[in-house]
Protein backbone atom coordinates (compact mmCIF):
# COMPACT_ATOMS: atom_id res chain seq x y z
CA UNK A 1 0.00 0.00 0.00
CA UNK A 2 1.35 3.39 -0.97
CA UNK A 3 1.53 6.30 1.42
CA UNK A 4 -1.31 8.17 -0.33
CA UNK A 5 -3.64 5.14 -0.11
CA UNK A 6 -2.74 4.60 3.54
CA UNK A 7 -3.47 8.21 4.49
CA UNK A 8 -6.72 8.14 2.53
CA UNK A 9 -7.94 4.99 4.31
CA UNK A 10 -6.83 6.41 7.65
CA UNK A 11 -8.89 9.55 7.02
CA UNK A 12 -11.95 7.48 6.09
CA UNK A 13 -11.61 5.44 9.29
CA UNK A 14 -11.34 8.58 11.42
CA UNK A 15 -14.40 10.07 9.73
CA UNK A 16 -16.35 6.87 10.43
CA UNK A 17 -15.43 6.98 14.12
CA UNK A 18 -16.43 10.66 14.34
CA UNK A 19 -19.78 9.88 12.70
CA UNK A 20 -20.47 7.05 15.15
CA UNK A 21 -19.67 9.35 18.07
CA UNK A 22 -22.11 11.94 16.77
CA UNK A 23 -24.84 9.33 16.41
CA UNK A 24 -24.20 8.13 19.96
CA UNK A 25 -24.83 11.64 21.27
CA UNK A 26 -28.02 12.14 19.31
CA UNK A 27 -30.43 14.69 20.69
CA UNK A 28 -33.80 13.85 22.22
CA UNK A 29 -36.36 12.80 19.63
CA UNK A 30 -39.17 12.00 22.07
CA UNK A 31 -40.14 15.62 22.51
CA UNK A 32 -40.63 18.61 20.24
CA UNK A 33 -37.90 20.17 18.15
CA UNK A 34 -36.31 23.32 19.51
CA UNK A 35 -35.77 24.21 23.14
CA UNK A 36 -39.32 25.11 24.18
CA UNK A 37 -41.86 22.71 25.56
CA UNK A 38 -44.84 21.52 23.51
CA UNK A 39 -47.96 23.65 23.44
CA UNK A 40 -51.63 22.70 23.61
CA UNK A 41 -51.03 20.02 26.23
CA UNK A 42 -54.14 18.43 27.77
CA UNK A 43 -54.13 14.73 28.67
CA UNK A 44 -54.92 12.47 31.61
CA UNK A 45 -53.04 9.62 33.22
CA UNK A 46 -54.82 6.77 35.00
CA UNK A 47 -52.66 6.17 38.06
CA UNK A 48 -54.05 2.63 38.34
CA UNK A 49 -52.58 1.73 34.94
CA UNK A 50 -49.32 -0.24 35.16
CA UNK A 51 -47.67 2.13 32.64
CA UNK A 52 -48.10 4.96 35.16
CA UNK A 53 -47.11 3.02 38.29
CA UNK A 54 -44.00 5.17 38.84
CA UNK A 55 -46.28 8.05 39.81
CA UNK A 56 -47.70 6.14 42.77
CA UNK A 57 -44.46 6.62 44.72
CA UNK A 58 -42.95 9.87 45.95
CA UNK A 59 -39.90 10.56 43.79
CA UNK A 60 -41.20 8.57 40.81
CA UNK A 61 -41.48 9.97 37.30
CA UNK A 62 -42.26 9.05 33.73
CA UNK A 63 -41.84 10.57 30.28
CA UNK A 64 -44.90 10.97 28.08
CA UNK A 65 -46.16 13.34 25.38
CA UNK A 66 -42.86 15.27 25.34
CA UNK A 67 -43.07 15.91 29.10
CA UNK A 68 -41.71 14.58 32.34
CA UNK A 69 -44.46 14.03 34.89
CA UNK A 70 -43.13 13.49 38.40
CA UNK A 71 -44.27 13.03 41.96
CA UNK A 72 -42.10 15.02 44.34
CA UNK A 73 -40.82 13.67 47.64
CA UNK A 74 -43.63 15.61 49.33
CA UNK A 75 -46.26 13.93 47.12
CA UNK A 76 -47.07 16.82 44.77
CA UNK A 77 -47.38 16.20 41.03
CA UNK A 78 -45.36 18.35 38.64
CA UNK A 79 -44.89 18.36 34.88
CA UNK A 80 -42.24 20.04 32.72
CA UNK A 81 -40.97 19.76 29.17
CA UNK A 82 -38.79 16.70 28.66
CA UNK A 83 -36.04 18.46 26.70
CA UNK A 84 -33.27 20.67 28.03
CA UNK A 85 -33.53 24.31 26.97
CA UNK A 86 -29.82 24.33 26.17
CA UNK A 87 -29.72 21.86 23.27
CA UNK A 88 -32.89 19.75 23.43
CA UNK A 89 -31.37 16.68 25.10
CA UNK A 90 -33.60 14.56 27.32
CA UNK A 91 -33.83 15.32 31.04
CA UNK A 92 -34.20 13.05 34.05
CA UNK A 93 -35.88 13.82 37.34
CA UNK A 94 -33.68 13.51 40.43
CA UNK A 95 -36.10 13.58 43.35
CA UNK A 96 -33.43 13.48 46.07
CA UNK A 97 -31.91 16.67 44.63
CA UNK A 98 -35.32 18.20 43.80
CA UNK A 99 -34.22 18.86 40.23
CA UNK A 100 -34.43 17.98 36.57
CA UNK A 101 -31.01 17.16 35.14
CA UNK A 102 -29.44 16.98 31.69
CA UNK A 103 -26.80 14.24 31.60
CA UNK A 104 -25.35 15.62 28.37
CA UNK A 105 -24.03 19.02 29.47
CA UNK A 106 -24.90 19.11 33.19
CA UNK A 107 -27.69 21.68 33.11
CA UNK A 108 -30.00 21.49 36.14
CA UNK A 109 -33.46 22.92 36.76
CA UNK A 110 -35.51 23.29 39.93
CA UNK A 111 -38.85 21.55 40.35
CA UNK A 112 -40.44 24.87 39.36
CA UNK A 113 -38.44 24.84 36.08
CA UNK A 114 -35.93 27.57 37.02
CA UNK A 115 -32.32 27.17 35.88
CA UNK A 116 -30.12 25.98 38.77
CA UNK A 117 -26.96 25.31 36.73
CA UNK A 118 -25.92 26.10 33.16
CA UNK A 119 -25.13 25.94 30.37
CA UNK A 120 -28.90 26.35 29.95
CA UNK A 121 -30.04 29.94 30.49
CA UNK A 122 -33.80 29.56 29.89
CA UNK A 123 -36.25 27.93 32.31
CA UNK A 124 -38.27 24.84 31.47
CA UNK A 125 -41.86 25.12 30.34
CA UNK A 126 -44.00 24.05 33.30
CA UNK A 127 -47.46 22.52 32.95
CA UNK A 128 -50.44 22.38 35.30
CA UNK A 129 -51.44 19.18 37.07
CA UNK A 130 -54.74 18.33 38.71
CA UNK A 131 -55.50 15.12 40.61
CA UNK A 132 -59.09 13.82 40.75
CA UNK A 133 -59.26 10.44 42.47
CA UNK A 134 -56.80 8.25 40.55
CA UNK A 135 -56.80 10.41 37.40
CA UNK A 136 -54.05 12.95 36.91
CA UNK A 137 -54.74 15.68 34.37
CA UNK A 138 -51.78 17.49 32.79
CA UNK A 139 -52.52 20.63 30.81
CA UNK A 140 -51.12 23.93 29.51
Amino acid sequence: MERKEFLSSLGLGAASIALLNCIGCSKNTDGPSGTSGPSGIDFTLDLNASANAALLNNGGYLSTNGLIVARTLTGSYIAVQRSCTHENYGLTYQANSSRFYCNNHGAAFSESGAVKAGPANRPLTVYNTQLAGTTLRVYS
